[in-house]
């Protein structure tokens, strides 16, 4: 579709919540607000403790970052079309919703690398706890998180090019916002290359979920022998595991019914699928580790006592 700027993107995921589109706006500025304070909370307690500067708080300290990050892609575009012209459906431009979908998917990746980082600094904190700081060193600490970061971006980057170069026919996308998928659907001409570049990416995440596992299992196999070993698992290893469960479900649901399911379903279905794990994760992360863990937990009370005996 052109106008007289360019070329636009129509979202048609709002199209059955015309009615209530204040309400929603309510709900989404009241959701990215709380996103963004309970995890700028948990980065400046974690930044401002030198005694939380240690890798897993610092792999903790980097999923809240991503969780602002990918939060952005999201909530601003889709308060604006809450509060734009009932009668008109939301549009975007295609250079944006390029841009939507880099950072989107370089948000998604780096929440997958990060977390399977995560894994592995867990399996040799409990598995070899007499070789984790000959191991995990402040210098590895760093390379691992300078590799997410750039293995996201290198991998979002060339999924956005591979789409740019395709010419469109279409200019709907039947969700709130733009995705991999529903740009490719647009294309005029035969998508293979994209289509291989999107099954390399599910194997390169296929693997890291391996790893994952393979993590977890001699985790598991460590702490049935020990009560000690036990208590930090259930310390350290449990908020990972909630988070890693509710972040990879809600992206394979919505993989699958992205390329799979109907579009004759309701909006509301497929839009809940859609931004669980864009909503959820970045909200539950620092919620969970905040109040999980006991270090955290003191600091973060330490912190806000200290600052209202300042202002008494």
């Amino acid at each position: 579709m052109e106008n007289s700027t360019g070329r636009v993107i129509i979202l048609q995921g709002l199209n059955e919540t015309t009615s209530n589109k204040h309400a929603y706006f309510v709900v989404a500025l009241l959701g990215y607000f709380f996103t963004i304070l309970v995890n700028l909370t948990l980065i400046v307690t974690i930044i401002l403790e030198k005694t939380l500067h240690e890798p897993m708080f610092l792999f903790i300290c980097n999923l809240c970052v991503n969780g602002i990050y990918g939060a952005s892609s999201f909530y601003p575009k889709i308060m604006v079309d809450l509060l734009s012209d009932s009668s008109l459906a939301p549009v975007i431009s295609y250079e944006a919703c390029l841009a939507q979908i880099f950072v989107i998917y370089s948000y998604v990746f780096c929440e997958i690398a990060t977390l399977a980082v995560m894994a592995y600094d867990r399996y040799v904190a409990i598995c070899k706890p007499l070789s984790y700081h000959s191991i995990v060193k402040p210098r590895k600490v760093m390379q691992l998180l300078i590799f997410a970061w750039l293995f996201s971006i290198c991998e979002s980057a060339v999924g956005v090019g591979l789409i740019a170069r395709l010419p469109l026919c279409g200019f709907k996308i039947e969700k709130l916002y733009c995705t991999n998928w529903g740009a490719v659907k647009l294309s005029c001409i035969g998508t293979t290359v994209n289509n291989i570049y999107g099954y390399t990416l599910v194997c390169c995440n296929i693997s890291q979920a391996v790893m994952i596992l393979v993590s977890y299992v001699n985790i598991i196999k460590a702490s049935v022998r020990s009560q000690e070993q036990r208590n930090k698992f259930m310390q350290t290893c449990l908020p990972h595991l909630i988070t890693l469960t509710n972040f990879i479900i809600a992206l394979v649901f919505d993989v699958m019914y992205a390329r799979y399911g109907s579009y004759s379903r309701l909006h509301a279905l497929r839009n809940f699928m859609s931004l669980e794990y864009l909503v959820v994760p970045p909200l539950l992360n620092p919620l969970i580790y905040g109040l999980k863990l006991n270090q955290i937990r003191r600091k973060i009370f330490r912190t806000c006592s200290r600052k209202i005996d300042a202002l008494k």
